[in-house]
């Protein structure tokens, strides 16, 4: 089973197999996405990498053949002209598919860094508690 692979315009996948990913497909139609998209799900591949504008372009394709399964995990990042406005939130997609429920985003975000925050200035930094656990 191989990891990662990208599905994009030339210069996206330029760049990924500068970086070392190996599996790619340049494309320059939704068509062309479709098929890409479809090889790579019968290769078993676990994370594909794939712009937004071409994401969008097949988004009920893909939602028809990933469903409600957690791999292989679709991963949609910007193409050279940035990202699109009709892009969602994949983290909380992510999420809702891994789980089966949508987290609440302000909680996860605000609530719990602050929490954590507070937790860190309070009880792990203070000098008796430090002093006492380096002992």
């Amino acid at each position: 089973m191989s990891s990662v692979a990208v599905i994009g315009d030339i210069d996206t996948v330029t760049g990924f197999r500068l970086g070392g990913v190996k599996r790619t497909e340049v494309v320059k139609s939704a068509e062309e996405t479709t098929i890409a998209f479809d090889k790579l799900l019968d290769e078993e591949v676990s994370i594909i990498i794939i712009t937004q504008v071409l994401a969008n372009e097949i988004r009920e394709h893909i939602n028809r053949k990933i469903g409600s399964n957690v791999l292989p995990m679709i991963i949609e990042i910007p193409d050279k002209d940035g990202s699109s406005e009709g892009s969602s939130d994949q983290m909380a997609d992510l999420i809702k598919r891994v789980i089966g429920v949508e987290m609440v985003k302000w909680l996860l975000k605000e609530k719990l860094l602050k929490l954590l925050g507070l937790l860190l200035s309070q009880m792990v930094w203070e000098e008796p508690r430090c002093t006492k656990w380096l002992k």
